[in-house]
């Protein structure tokens, strides 16, 4: 399955730089007592009737008993199992066959799923057929459907999804040209689209911008999901995450709202990849700081992201050189000579750079720089002066390393 992932940002510098019925018979053992006080006679059998009644009685007992025998073997082993006929099929649902699934398995799989009428009619169904192999994987199939038929789909394989493991950090772009490889879809296909974004679900706040609102994760994708149907999967996916993440609630706790927040997750995302989710969230309070402290410690209210550079230029660097940065110096994505958050994401957030946004660790840092940009180790400064230490830093590490480069 398609994996891709990014490299970590050098720094955020300053502005010089860079979840039984019981029933009861008749008791017939003793006769009423009637007016007189004389006990009513029982009548009595004789001869050798009262003995063939019984043995009438134990030949009836003894063919209910082969006969149910019988039945419960039959049904254990063979015998007219239950299954669908051709023309009952219904909705089509998703399957998964996990590696090394016994046909009991799928057959048990099969039959939560409503597909077929039961395990012993595709047990059937598969020994008549030499027990064939099955490849594991996510299936779409219909419901109700005979034993044998659903075998052959299965065994087939037209009806096999193509799982997808998209890493978080992708822009839209990215994102795009890495389906456009690995599917029959074609870019125009995504760009139309994108450009009906009430059809895919996008919020009211991205303002019909899909950037940061398609989440990452693992997908299945089916020969015929469209372009429309991938993306808005991805928007749904986002607003499951978001809401278990409580970004709602916590944005405005912060005194932001839900699209700033995503905006800052989308720059923890970029710029710490490679951090775990308290790296992440360190960063998440240094861009904090600096928005709500403007020209504290020197920043000026400018955020100096190298990331958001990148998304400018549409690709990835270790660094930007300061000709580079004052070439798009009024883009307002630019956060080296634009004061504040950018107008929107600059990539897919996943859930930890969400939590990371949404709950800020504590703490009076105002820079951080990646030391080693060979394994993401990042430190953080409160001042100018100790920011050009780790500055200092990553220089030596540059002169070492061609990931400067």
């Amino acid at each position: 399955m398609p994996e891709h992932d990014d490299a970590p940002h050098a720094d955020a510098g300053p502005v010089d730089s860079d979840d039984g019925l019981a029933f009861h018979g008749d008791d017939t053992s003793s006769q009423p007592i009637v007016p007189g006080g004389r006990r009513r006679a029982r009548r009595r059998l004789s001869g050798c009737l009262p003995i063939l009644v019984a043995l009438v009685v134990v030949a009836v007992g003894g063919w209910f008993v082969v006969t149910r025998g019988i039945d419960a073997i039959a049904d254990q082993f063979g015998g007219d199992a239950d299954d669908y006929a051709r023309d009952d099929q219904g909705a089509p649902v998703t399957v998964e066959v996990i590696d090394g699934a016994s046909v009991s398995g799928i057959a048990k799989t099969l039959l939560d799923q409503g597909v077929v009428a039961s395990t012993e009619a595709f047990v059937e169904a598969s020994q008549d057929d030499g027990d064939p192999t099955i490849q594991p994987g996510v299936y779409r199939v219909p419901t109700r459907l005979p034993a044998a038929e659903a075998l052959d789909l299965l065994v087939a394989g037209t009806t096999r999804g193509s799982q997808f493991n998209i890493l978080p950090g992708k822009t839209v772009a990215e994102l795009v040209d890495l389906l456009v490889e690995d599917t029959d879809l074609s870019a125009r296909e995504f760009e139309e689209a994108l450009d009906q974004p009430k059809a895919l679900g996008l919020p009211p706040a991205a303002g019909g911008n899909a950037e940061g609102y398609l989440y990452p994760g693992q997908y299945v994708f089916f020969s015929d999901t469209s372009a429309a149907d991938v993306l808005k999967q991805m928007v749904d996916r986002w607003r499951t995450e978001t809401d278990e993440v409580g970004l709602a609630r916590r944005a405005k706790q912060l005194g932001y709202s839900v699209h700033d927040v995503m905006t800052v997750a989308s720059m923890v995302q970029a710029e710490g990849s490679l951090l775990d989710e308290e790296g992440k969230a360190r960063i998440a309070r240094v861009i904090y700081n600096r928005l709500d402290n403007p020209g504290t410690q020197g920043t000026v209210g400018l955020l100096q992201i190298d990331a958001t550079v990148d998304f400018i230029y549409g690709d990835k660097k270790a660094r930007r050189t300061e000709p580079e940065i004052q070439a798009v110096a009024d883009d307002p994505y630019n956060t080296y000579t634009q004061t504040g958050l950018p107008p929107g994401p600059i990539a897919a957030p996943g859930a930890e750079a969400l939590r990371a946004a949404s709950q800020p660790a504590e703490g009076d840092w105002y820079y951080y720089a990646t030391v080693n940009l060979r394994t993401g180790e990042t430190k953080f400064a409160e001042s100018p002066d100790e920011f050009a230490q780790l500055r200092a830093e990553l220089d030596a590490f540059c002169d070492r390393s061609d990931l400067c480069d």
